[in-house]
């Protein structure tokens, strides 16, 4: 929803929330239903109505728990029936400054006195991450602190260990190396959002005397979608590609008309370091796992050209799918999106043109943020959240490269006559093993984001995952694939639930990049050979349907299960008799415990 993306009218959201709300839900989309606790040191009324909003624009529907006003350290330490019974999917701390209740109280306090404060208050919280760890175990967002509204010591409060500044700043750091040193803990940086929306009118006590509100209301949408970026990137509703125009959104000028000299880019002009500027930061994304693609009107050689510029920073390397031409927009947009094994709701649209933007969105439904002045184009792209890093993975650096490969696959396949001998020709070798401690992150990240071949699209915590691993009520395989053309990482996950001679299928998935690779049939065959040694006789597969997931709607058929059941939505029960089985992969070279099976 437009008025949801950044920059957004805060005012016309506050008033209109019931009416956006209403809108939202009018869509039927289906969206991910999370239980989100709220325990706050300040009133979270409107947070929580506001943050609803913004969650429901990224797909997720949220019922919440809010505790009773400055209720938040009680309701973690003691235990609170109604938040046990609630069994949060994630929970938010909502402290801010006005919090604090062991600041330094005078000159006369020593160093040490201080630092004993400072540990008793960072103790206070510590304690409480502990306990809500024990006893809940879902991630657990906490708000760092923003900085007081006055300075007793002026500028000396900075430096000065009496200086209430500094001793906010010291907190802080102690918190973000508790959120370093702890998985599904992540910190909501209101320091940086409050300095950002201007302190003076965020922390503007009336509101705090009247209402006990720790910042204006006005500020309240700006906070509750910043809050919002972190909740949606840990359950998996990160964008994961930009497709970029060039003319007056890489450079300025059309290189068609102004040819590749007449452009702008570089340190001549103003403009040209606005354009450069917008290059780096487009660079620095792809070092952490975002795809850039061109989608240009423009003949393909002057876009070569232009990217080959001299002063640019993005070369055609840094692409993994160029479309320039003259076809519709959405129409390459679509297309990049089928040759790389995306859905097109995982692309951001970044164009200067109001109507080109129109068209992609209304006809694919792909975000398309107002692209104005050239030096708002960072800010508009960073501040609305896209690509919020909560988890990061070996596999997130190398995605660029990943991808890339796919597309000389994909370019192979039209060599072949035959598809299985195409297949042979990759050379494919698997790594199929029981979850391993290296790879837990990249599971979870999986569990969160594969939603196509996903038969019954269950989320998980990091957590979850590392109990599963560990109890040998499960079976867990994960299945890494490699080619001649490079290595895809981890692509898919099987967890089974062990209820005495059965096996019950609580998720099967696999990553849209290696489809019609044969990589099911490589973990279904290890899948049967497991059960085969854990006595297994009998394997259940259960297939949930989602509006993404109907390809895999008769996967267990392909296997050779037989259905049991199917009710009305299109869901169905499958059966297996492991000792029916025959193996079904004959093109991917399995290596298990260091040893290699041909299939």
């Amino acid at each position: 929803m437009k008025e949801l993306m950044y920059p957004f009218d805060s005012r016309y959201i506050l008033k209109n929330r019931k009416k956006i709300r209403k809108e939202l839900l009018s869509d039927k989309s289906e969206r991910l239903k999370k239980k989100i606790a709220v325990l706050g040191g300040s009133t979270t009324d409107d947070i929580v109505s506001v943050l609803d909003l913004f969650l429901l624009d990224n797909g997720i529907e949220a019922e919440f728990y809010q505790s009773e006003y400055n209720k938040y350290w009680e309701d973690a330490m003691f235990g609170n029936p109604e938040l046990l019974s609630f069994s949060p999917d994630l929970i938010y701390i909502h402290t801010t400054s006005r919090n604090i209740t062991d600041f330094p109280s005078g000159m006369s306090e020593s160093r040490e006195q201080t630092d004993c404060l400072l540990k008793k208050q960072y103790e206070h919280f510590e304690g409480m991450w502990q306990r809500l760890g024990e006893v809940y175990d879902c991630p657990v967002i906490q708000n760092n602190f923003e900085q007081p509204l006055y300075r007793t010591l002026g500028n000396r409060d900075a430096w000065d260990f009496h200086g209430r500044v500094n001793f906010i700043s010291r907190l802080n750091m102690m918190f973000y190396e508790y959120a370093q040193s702890h998985e599904n803990f992540y910190i909501n940086d209101i320091n940086y959002i409050s300095a950002q929306y201007g302190l003076k009118e965020w922390a503007n006590p009336k509101y705090w005397y009247m209402y006990k509100y720790a910042m204006c209301p006005q500020a309240i949408p700006e906070f509750s979608f910043n809050l919002c970026n972190i909740i949606k990137s840990v359950f998996g509703r990160n964008k994961k590609a930009l497709a970029l125009d060039l003319d007056n959104t890489l450079w300025g000028g059309v290189i068609g008309d102004d040819t590749v000299e007449g452009i702008e880019i570089g340190h001549e002009t103003p403009l040209a370091e606005a354009y450069l500027a917008f290059q780096n930061y487009l660079k620095e994304q792809t070092q952490l796992g975002v795809l850039l693609t061109v989608c240009s009107k423009n003949d393909e050689e002057n876009a070569l050209d232009g990217l080959n510029h001299p002063d640019g920073v993005l070369k055609p390397e840094d692409f993994v799918s160029i479309k320039a031409n003259w076809e519709p927009k959405d129409r390459n947009i679509a297309q990049s999106a089928e040759e790389l094994g995306l859905l097109t709701e995982s692309f951001v649209f970044v164009d200067d043109n109001p109507a080109e933007r129109e068209i992609v969105s209304m006809q694919l439904g792909v975000v398309a943020p107002e692209m104005n002045a050239p030096e708002e184009y960072i800010r508009t792209i960073d501040r609305n959240g896209f690509f919020e890093v909560t988890q990061f993975s070996s596999d997130d650096i190398s995605r660029n490269d990943m991808y890339k490969a796919n597309l000389k696959r994909t370019q192979s396949a039209a060599k072949f006559e035959s598809y299985h001998d195409y297949l042979l020709s990759l050379e494919m070798t698997a790594e199929i093993e029981p979850f391993s401690p290296v790879y837990i992150q990249r599971i979870t990240q999986l569990t969160n984001k594969s939603n196509q071949f996903n038969l019954t699209t269950r989320r998980y915590t990091q957590n979850e995952i590392e109990e599963i691993a560990g109890s040998n009520d499960y079976i867990t395989l994960y299945g890494r694939l490699s080619d001649k053309f490079g290595d895809n990482g981890v692509v898919s996950v099987v967890i089974g639930k062990i209820k005495g001679d059965e096996l019950h299928i609580d998720l099967w998935l696999m990553s849209c990049r290696v489809l019609k690779r044969d990589m099911e049939y490589a973990m279904m065959d290890s899948l049967a050979g497991e059960c085969r040694k854990r006595g297994i006789k009998t394997i259940f597969g259960y297939y949930y349907k989602t509006k993404k997931n109907s390809m895999v709607s008769r996967l267990y058929e392909q296997f050779g299960f037989e259905m049991m059941s199917e009710d009305e939505n299109g869901d169905s029960e499958w059966r297996l008799e492991v000792g029916e089985y025959q193996r079904k992969n004959d093109v991917i070279k399995v290596v298990t415990d260091s040893v290699s099976v041909v299939n």
